[in-house]
């Protein structure tokens, strides 16, 4: 069954410009940084991009965790939290910039798409490692003397920071060329490896390394927004389950950790039985 996500797709890209809309950033190289910067986007939108309107709530968080004397580590802390247990991981599906771009990389045509492989449901647990380390553990011990904790994750692993930000500096300033060193190096690698794997593999970043997904990741079994599965109009057909590109199974687990609430495995359902809303009813009706 063919599926239009062209509707979704369209929200992730407006939702893109918004958040990035200070255009003359990338004609002058110059980051914005109004009031606006202070707030933070919902999803994984570099800081550094010179369209960026927003904060990064992953960037932030790394920024202010150090010391709990910052009213910005209380905000940061509780705006994450608050999305999470309002959508989960809805933001992943429809608000993330490079959730879009993985998006669309894998509708580059390959012979050969992997939709899984040995050692993937493994693999998906570095995301909390991840999370746990760069964006927690050395930020918060490895501090300066004003209490500031290093963005350890963009600065050594987030290929979406390289993307949007990186190059794009690099590009409009010429004095930035003459600074470039092994971590630049390192981080393009990363971006190719990543561009690479999203044309083979749906989400690679989302699925195993992304520390936002992961967060919200665990905000989905008790969200207000929720998928349910109807037992009555259910025909145990598995047409959910192969639909979905997250390869989670929504009659089994209509709210699993991994499931970015794309919607596929709705549209896929011939008798709609998956519903979705704010709703308190229990997962299975």
């Amino acid at each position: 069954m063919k599926i239009n996500e062209w509707p979704r797709h369209g929200i992730q890209a407006l939702w893109a410009f918004i958040t990035n809309s200070h255009v003359t950033g990338f004609v002058t190289g110059k980051i914005y940084t109004g009031k606006l910067k202070n707030a933070c986007v919902p999803g994984l939108n570099c800081y550094s991009c010179p369209g960026a309107v927003g904060a990064c709530p992953i960037g932030s968080l790394q920024a202010v965790i150090g010391s709990w004397n910052f009213k910005m580590a209380y905000y940061v802390v509780g705006f994450l939290i608050f999305i999470g247990a309002m959508v989960g991981r809805l933001i992943c599906g429809f608000l993330c910039p490079f959730g879009l771009i993985q998006d669309l990389l894998n509708k580059i045509p390959f012979p050969k798409k992997i939709r899984t492989f040995k050692g993937d449901k493994l693999l998906r647990k570095l995301k909390y490692v991840i999370f746990a380390v760069f964006v927690i553990l050395l930020p918060l011990f490895l501090v300066d003397i004003m209490g500031q904790g290093a963005p350890y994750f963009c600065k050594l692993i987030c290929p979406a920071g390289t993307l949007e930000g990186g190059l794009p500096l690099v590009l409009l300033n010429k004095s930035m060329r003459s600074a470039l060193g092994w971590l630049y190096i390192w981080k393009n690698v990363i971006l190719i490896i990543t561009i690479i794997l999203s044309i083979l593999i749906y989400r690679p970043f989302c699925k195993y390394i992304c520390p936002l997904g992961a967060l919200y990741s665990v905000f989905n079994p008790v969200s207000l927004y929720k998928y349910r599965v109807d037992k009555d109009k259910c025909i145990k057909c598995g047409k959910c389950a192969k639909a979905c590109q997250m390869i989670v199974d929504p009659v089994e687990n209509s709210n699993s950790p991994e499931c970015i609430r794309c919607g596929r495995c709705k549209k896929a359902c011939p008798t709609g039985a998956i519903q979705c809303g704010i709703r308190k009813t229990p997962d299975r009706l």
